[in-house]
């Protein structure tokens, strides 16, 4: 009994000594004025389910959870949004050109398509967030059109 008293405290006091090491969540931005949206390649309905989908951790407006600001969860947020961004940022779509645009445009299509994304760590916590089959088609559908658009802007 003694033994599983310390381990407890012993437990809490690492739990409690790791919330000093400071948390390196990435910074929200709520302006955008490079955002998707504004390019006009998606309207309404399909902005919608890309920022209550995609946009934690792929783009700038990122509404981190209670549970971000709490170690070890907190450095798992931080990656996952660091790496999200780093691979697609919506808020930043005006600073790509026309090929990462396509190539963006087609991983969205895959990696929905093939229900890669959203992530299912993500969907876990955040269940609301987990398309259904109509909305992997309509997302499907728009990336795909949304090429199209994209290569004859730039004819």
């Amino acid at each position: 009994m003694k033994a599983r008293t310390y381990l407890l405290g012993g437990l809490i006091l690492i739990l409690g000594a790791i919330q000093l090491i400071p948390n390196d969540l990435p910074e929200v931005q709520s302006t955008n004025p490079g955002d998707i949206f504004v390019s006009g390649l998606l309207d309404d309905g399909m902005h919608q389910i890309l920022k209550y989908t995609c946009y934690d951790c792929h783009s700038n407006e990122t509404a981190y959870p209670w549970y971000s600001h709490v170690a070890p969860f907190s450095w798992l947020v931080a990656k996952d949004v660091r790496e999200g961004r780093d691979e697609l940022n919506f808020s930043l779509w005006a600073e790509y050109d026309m090929m990462e645009k396509l190539k963006k445009l087609d991983d969205i299509s895959i990696e929905v398509g093939e229900g890669e994304m959203p992530m299912e760590i993500y969907t876990v916590i955040h269940p609301g967030a987990k398309l259904n089959t109509e909305q992997v088609k309509e997302i499907v559908a728009w990336a795909e059109n949304a090429m199209d658009i994209v290569a004859e802007e730039e004819e």
